[in-house]
């Protein structure tokens, strides 16, 4: 509803700059926003108040010319003017009714999918291959999941790229160490961190064996046939692991999507003699490296851009150019969007500018860096065991599963032993996952059991429970929720609450696809929950006073259910006919 206004404020602004009230150069972005007191409308824009200072008007009398040229809607009821000029959009009801039924009869829930499909590569999760997954790998991972479940709802091609980290100095050191241990079997590499761990330790210790690493690192880059086989078999070792936790975590995430640093080896003297053709390289050094004004640091001097290191070597940058070239000329992406560490913002940005002036990405590709927060402890520090070591992200999975199966256990005695640990699975990976995701990505957070768990509040559990309760209100009934019969008709307050906030789902999913920000559409199914919460406890279903009003009742609680599961399956979170 709020993009049909968007649209119909814009015909009208366009009204008046051929009527030259407003300039015909003036391009605003229109807000529109859900009202909070009913009686002043359903949805609310300040524009007025905006634009009259460029048109020269008084914002109020702006507002009414606005509203004179707004063409008709079916959508809408009425329009009014409040305060200083603020314009004020009615739902019509029997319109929302209409709405409401046509989207639970489609299998989509009534959401058109985007006019402009757009070809959208998501960058995500990308461990290093040389230690086993870490808390800090979880952010990425099911942030960027959940975003790309939203854009292929929306009707885009999403491509997921899992840039894994397979390249590099420390496989030379693991390398060492695996020759060194008689090409260690498959137990010893059954816990990669305590492997990396003892070759880390022989790398300090022993001199020899640094230089033993060293060597096999250029054997390696050389294409050595037998590092290549142990580098191989280090990296599918470790993929395995990963794949282990993307199963466990219900990611939609595959070995086909994994594209390491390791792919793009072959292409990075090509950037380099590229960046040097457009004129773009420095030495500085040593060292190749692009200057670019518009970033300095303290001292008001340009920052590098290091593309090869003075011995040779390349970077991060030459990788992520390099990849920037291959999304846009082979994958042929209209947008791509990296998700990455808050800290690595600088890095992105300065890629970012070498990659369009370099002319290795089309003029109009879209880069986005969609940053994030770190997960912190309970004392605000970024997540650590006990003894200060990195949390591994299976043993907080399987940790999380345990707690909640002896919470559900606790509430549910009676299941055997296989429903538990199935309800369990569910609950447990879906609070981790939901605490995360209903935060701001750019934010910090504090990870906390007790509170994720919680079937109270802004929570997966309380979620997965209020969808439990739709399904349960059809058992009792015995009716099945994909064969009603009726018509949608809101009448009371809490009923009429609850069907304009089913109507703004599409919204939501087109915010989260067009910022990266699922915490929006976390927000939205918590409203929706508590909403439906309110018309339960009001508005009586099973003694319904008529038998049209019980089918009234019955298709806007199906419609409730469908879109709490549908919400709930783009955030990568089960739900379960009974907790």
């Amino acid at each position: 509803m709020k993009n049909q206004i968007r649209q119909l404020i814009q015909h009208a602004i366009d009204t008046l700059k051929a009527q030259q009230v407003l300039p015909a150069e003036l391009n605003p972005e229109i807000q529109v926003e859900n009202t909070k007191d009913k009686s002043h409308g359903d949805f609310a824009s300040n524009i007025a108040l905006m634009l009259a200072k460029p048109a020269g008007k008084k914002p109020r009398d702006l507002a009414q010319m606005l509203v004179d040229a707004l063409p008709a809607n079916a959508a809408i009821a009425k329009v009014e003017l409040a305060g200083p000029g603020f314009m004020n959009f009615f739902q019509d009801e029997q319109y929302l009714s209409r709405t409401l039924d046509a989207a639970l009869n489609d299998v989509h829930l009534g959401i058109n999918l985007a006019d402009e499909p757009q070809r959208v590569v998501v960058d995500l999760s990308s461990p290093n291959l040389a230690k086993e997954m870490h808390v800090g790998h979880l952010r990425s991972t099911i942030i960027g999941d959940a975003v790309a479940h939203v854009l292929e709802f929306l009707g885009h091609t999403v491509i997921r790229q899992n840039h894994v980290g397979d390249w590099g100095t420390q496989f030379g050191m693991l390398l060492a160490y695996m020759e060194e241990q008689g090409n260690a079997g498959d137990a010893e590499l059954a816990d990669l961190e305590v492997f990396y761990r003892a070759a880390k330790g022989r790398f300090d210790e022993s001199p020899a064996f640094a230089d033993r690493a060293r060597e096999l690192v250029v054997a390696l880059q050389a294409g050595d046939a037998q590092c290549l086989e142990l580098w191989n078999r280090f990296n599918e070792i470790s993929l395995s692991h990963c794949q282990e936790v993307y199963e466990r975590l219900n990611v939609s995430l595959s070995r086909d999507d994994v594209r390491g640093e390791s792919a793009y080896n072959a292409e990075l003297a090509g950037i380099v003699t590229a960046l040097q053709a457009k004129g773009l390289l420095t030495e500085s050094d040593g060292a190749q490296c692009v200057f670019l004004d518009e970033f300095k640091n303290a001292e008001g001097n340009p920052l590098p851009v290091i593309v090869q290191k003075a011995g040779g070597g390349y970077l991060y940058a030459t990788t992520d150019l390099a990849a920037m070239q291959y999304r846009s000329q082979q994958l042929e992406a209209d947008r791509v969007l990296y998700f990455v560490d808050q800290r690595q913002a600088l890095h992105f940005q300065q890629v970012f500018k070498v990659a369009k002036l370099a002319g290795f990405v089309s003029e109009n590709m879209s880069l986005e860096h969609m940053g994030f927060g770190t997960m912190n402890g309970a004392d605000g520090k970024p997540f650590k065991t006990r003894s200060g070591g990195t949390v591994k992200l299976i043993d907080l999975l399987v940790e999380a599963e345990e707690r909640a199966y002896a919470l559900v256990k606790g509430k549910n005695a009676e299941l055997d032993d296989a429903e538990l640990r199935q309800i369990a699975r569910a609950v447990g990976i879906g609070a981790v996952k939901y605490a995360d995701l209903s935060k701001h990505r750019t934010s910090d957070y504090s990870f906390n059991f007790e509170q994720m768990l919680s079937f109270e509040g802004n929570t997966a559990p309380y979620l997965m429970y209020a969808y439990t309760r739709v399904a349960s209100i059809f058992r009792k009934l015995q009716r099945d929720p994909a064969k009603l019969d009726g018509q949608i008709n809101l009448q009371a307050a809490q009923e009429q609450e609850l069907g304009a906030k089913l109507a703004q789902f599409a919204d939501v999913l087109r915010n989260v696809g067009e910022k990266g920000v699922p915490h929006l559409l976390c927000a939205y199914l918590y409203d929706l929950a508590g909403l439906f919460s309110s018309f339960y406890e009001h508005c009586p279903i099973a003694s319904a006073e008529t038998p049209e009003l019980q089918a009234s009742r019955l298709r806007l609680a199906a419609l409730t259910g469908r879109t709490l599961q549908q919400g709930l399956a783009l955030l990568g979170i089960e739900t379960l006919e009974r907790m």
